[in-house]
This record gives structure tokens, sequence and C-alpha cells, in this order.
């Protein structure tokens, strides 16, 4: 009997996919089936190696380079990847950025790109898939838990980013709804990412379940919300990170 392949023959993007949870994502809804588009900033080889990787187990995927800092380069990018795939049913929000400084040292040239990759970015990605998806259609946003508790010093732009990505995660359900499009977020907690590298003992020690997240556990969650049995979850926010916030 062959396999259930829940998103086969699914058109979708995902943005930063070459590496850490975004390269988890592609992974997972191309063995799910789906034809796979993903954009990258600076790192060619870490793409290539990923569409070896994937090409070479039959699945089709394409990559894109695109810096979401930059709304019309995203954009465009969408644009290719619906002419490239045929059309697209799934929008993966996951590029992302982390600068981590207290108050008196953080910089506006990083507050501007944190809020220009974590926020405009998703905002302009969405706008420009929506005009191309039909009913049916999975609009998913990788947000982070500090959207729910940023009590880490440091953290507090990115806290910010990630509380906007997910309040217009929750206004824009009300907009795509009607056209039997979703909108939902998920809110990781640690992954195991090269973003982390370096501060697992402190983080660790934060976390209930004793460890961080393997990048595959939050690129399931939104392969699910990608799939035909979530059709009527819409606007939410869903949270994996080990009790950490609970």
């Amino acid at each position: 009997m062959s396999a259930f392949l829940p998103l086969l023959n699914k058109r979708a993007i995902v943005t930063g996919g070459s590496r850490g949870i975004g390269a988890a994502i592609v992974r997972k809804v191309a063995e799910q089936g789906a034809k796979v588009a993903f954009t990258y900033s600076a790192s060619p080889d870490a793409a290539q190696s990923l569409v070896d990787e994937l090409t070479a187990s039959g699945s089709t995927v394409v990559t894109l380079q695109a810096d979401s800092a930059d709304p019309a380069a995203l954009q465009a990018a969408i644009r290719q990847a619906v002419d490239r795939l045929g059309g697209l049913d799934i929008l993966a929000n996951n590029a992302g950025t982390l600068a981590h400084a207290l108050l008196d040292n953080f910089t506006q040239a990083d507050f501007d790109r944190t809020i220009a990759i974590n926020v405009r970015a998703p905002f302009f990605a969405m706008q420009e898939a929506g005009r191309h998806m039909q009913s049916g259609g999975r609009i998913i946003n990788v947000s982070s838990n500090v959207a729910v508790s940023a009590a880490v010093p440091g953290a507090s732009v990115y806290g910010l980013s990630k509380s906007a990505l997910t309040a217009m995660t929750r206004s824009l359900a009300h907009e795509f709804a009607p056209r039997g499009i979703t909108v939902n977020a998920i809110q990781p907690g640690p992954t195991a990412t090269d973003m982390t590298a370096g501060m697992e003992d402190y983080i660790i020690g934060r976390v209930p379940a004793g460890r961080m997240a393997h990048a595959s556990e939050p690129a399931a969650l939104v392969a699910y919300l990608a799939g035909p049995d979530a059709g009527f979850i819409n606007g939410a926010a869903l949270t994996i990170d080990g009790a950490m916030t609970a």
C-alpha cells in the first residue's frame, strides 16, 4: 500500500528555507507530496544542498534568491514560484532575524532590520500570496513563544516583532476566511538551529521539557496546518515550546 501524502500536488513556498526551521519545513512538506519553492538570502550552498537532497528522492523543489528585507524582491520571488509551480496553495512565512541586545546598546539599524524581516516581510508576502491563492489555501506564520512571554533581557525588539506577527495573523484570518483560506501562526520555543548555537546551556535550564526542540517538530506542526485536516483552524497561534510558557 502506498504511503498517504496529505499534501500531494499542493504548491508551497517557504521563506527563509535554506537552514534551520525553514529547511525542516521544506523537507516536511516535500515528504508529504507538495511541490516546494523556497527563498534564501545569503546561503546558496545550503540552498543547493537541500535541493539536491530532496530532488534525489523525487521531490519537486525550486530555489529563489530574495532578501526578505526587500518587499519588492520577496513579492517577485512569490510570483516566480507561482509561475514555476503552476500556482500556490501554501505560504509558510519563516524568514526571521534575531538581534539580541539590551536597550542601551540596541542600534537603530538592528531595530529597523528586525521589523523589516520579522513583520514587514510576512505582511507583503501574504499580500502577494493572497493574489494567487484559491479556496483551500493555507498561510502559516512562524512566530515565537516570545510573543507569549518575552521574559529574557535583550529580547525586547525580537519579542515586539513576533507579537506583531501573531497579532497580524489573527487579524488577517478574518480577511481571508470568507475566501476559504486559513491564516495561522506557530510559536516555537528554543529550537536547535544555528540561531541558537552556543546558547544551549542557558536555554535548556529554562525549558521544563529539559531540551530544545528539534527543527522537525515545529516543521511538523506547519505541515499539519497546511494539510486537509486543519481547515477549521483559523486565526490560531499554536505554541510549541516544551511548556516553557505554560
